[in-house]
């Protein structure tokens, strides 16, 4: 077989195949063999009928015809991989010769993943979350701690947020109690909006001994729901005083400048946790930007029906459907669709600047490589490398998973060299922001 690759416009390729009379003969013999087995010849069992027979039966055209439908899709994935051509729909083929007898000829016209320019990627400047700890950051964290030790005590002025008041709850509907929005002695923190937003607003200013009545949509009931709340207690939060003695009680640390000192380092190391991870989302972004060309429908497609799998997958683990998905986002079908759509588009330029950007370095994936990727969806699935291996070599995706590998290391390039800056404009040193212990010089880390 021989096979040539014509570039043509509109981002496809034509594939010109020519097999051999005595390659083509070999499909012709397969093409008997099946048509035996469908065949019944007298004297002879299911599928042992020998193509002269079946020739003479059925005439020489019959076998021709069926090695034509069952060998020329596998002439056509043997050129894409000797032409190394990256397909992305299905082909328009055409049979120019051998139809009727003598060598088969034909060519297939199909479009091919594009390649972007990526103008500028060595250039990139990524804005991110500072990694630093602010004295406030440091504080909130201490007044969530003391939160977790406040002493509730009874006031007598009018109840604000943050504020718990005793109160006993009546839902009703016609005059009937609804179970689970009735409660007596119920401790609620004002301003929680745990129940419904309207009990909060009426709590507001209210004082012990107030009835309040009034209505509100719940959620899981059809109509309106009657609430009755009389106002019991009033109780305000006493927080601790910060000092060496509570930080004592409250933590492992003696002082309070220990404990603060330790918030500081679990602070710098999430946050630099969560720097890292947006250098990355940022990155893929930014590079995403760059990406002026039209992305071919066939990529789009595939990637909106991928995503929608996932989701629709995840959906119903959870014992739901994209139905009640949409209710519960509060969007319409063609909202979804338009969502799903634009991070299609995202998704697939991001996949394509990538492998622009691997092939601008000279980024390759080793056998090693991708040996260690195999182990790592081997892992992920539970499954043995080698079965993960012989199943990804049946269904022809090796290559992808070399792919994949050259993107990654494509987004790790880019990781290590597009310029950090804050919020602010503030340029983010990568040294320290590599450093996985806060404080500590990197080497020594």
């Amino acid at each position: 077989m021989q096979s040539s690759v014509e570039p043509l416009e509109g981002n496809k390729v034509k594939v010109s195949v020519e097999v051999d009379e005595a390659e083509f003969d070999k499909a012709i013999d397969a093409a008997f063999r099946k048509i035996a087995r469908q065949t019944r010849i007298p004297g002879f069992r299911p599928g042992k009928a020998p193509r002269r027979i079946l020739e003479a039966r059925l005439g020489t055209d019959v076998g021709r015809e069926e090695a034509l439908r069952d060998a020329l899709p596998d002439y056509y994935v043997k050129a894409l991989e000797e032409q190394d051509v990256d397909a992305i729909a299905p082909p328009e083929i055409e049979i120019t010769s051998g139809q009727d007898a003598g060598p088969v000829q034909f060519e297939a016209v199909v479009e091919v993943r594009p390649q972007v320019s990526v103008a500028g990627y060595q250039g990139l400047r990524v804005t991110i979350p500072s990694p630093e700890v602010t004295d406030e950051e440091v504080d909130r964290q201490l007044d969530r701690l003391r939160e977790q030790f406040g002493e509730l005590q009874t006031v007598s002025r009018p109840a604000s947020d943050g504020d718990f008041v005793l109160i006993d709850l009546k839902g009703y509907r016609h005059s009937e109690q609804i179970e689970g929005l009735t409660a007596d002695d119920f401790l609620y923190e004002l301003g929680s909006a745990s129940v419904v937003p309207e009990l909060d607003a009426e709590l507001r200013g209210a004082k012990p001994g107030d009835i309040l009545k009034f209505t509100a949509s719940v959620p899981g009931q059809e109509e309106e729901v009657g609430f009755q709340v009389l106002v019991k207690e009033v109780k305000e939060k006493i927080l601790p005083d910060v000092t060496d003695e509570w930080a004592g009680d409250a933590s492992e640390f003696d002082t309070l400048e220990e404990l603060r000192n330790d918030i500081r380092t679990r602070l710098a190391t999430v946050k630099r946790m969560q720097a890292k991870l947006s250098i990355r989302n940022e990155v893929v972004d930014a590079l995403v930007e760059l990406v002026s060309e039209e992305i071919p429908d066939p990529l789009v497609n595939e990637e909106m029906q991928r995503r929608l799998h996932e989701l629709s997958h995840r959906l119903s683990a959870q014992g739901a459907d994209l139905a009640q998905y949409l209710q519960a986002t509060g969007r319409s079908a063609e909202e979804f669709q338009n969502d799903l759509r634009e991070a299609a588009v995202n998704a697939v330029k991001a996949d394509l600047a990538l492998r622009a950007v691997a092939d601008a370095e000279d980024l390759q994936a080793s056998d090693e490589e991708v040996d260690a990727e195999i182990e790592r969806i081997a892992q992920a699935t539970d499954q043995k490398p080698a079965a993960v291996r012989k199943q990804l070599e049946r269904n022809d995706q090796l290559p992808a998973v070399r792919s994949d590998v050259r993107k990654g290391k494509a987004l790790t390039w880019l990781t290590e060299h597009v310029e950090i800056a804050d919020e602010e404009g503030k340029i983010i040193d990568r040294a320290e922001l590599m450093n996985p212990t806060p404080d500590t010089p990197a080497e020594d880390a």
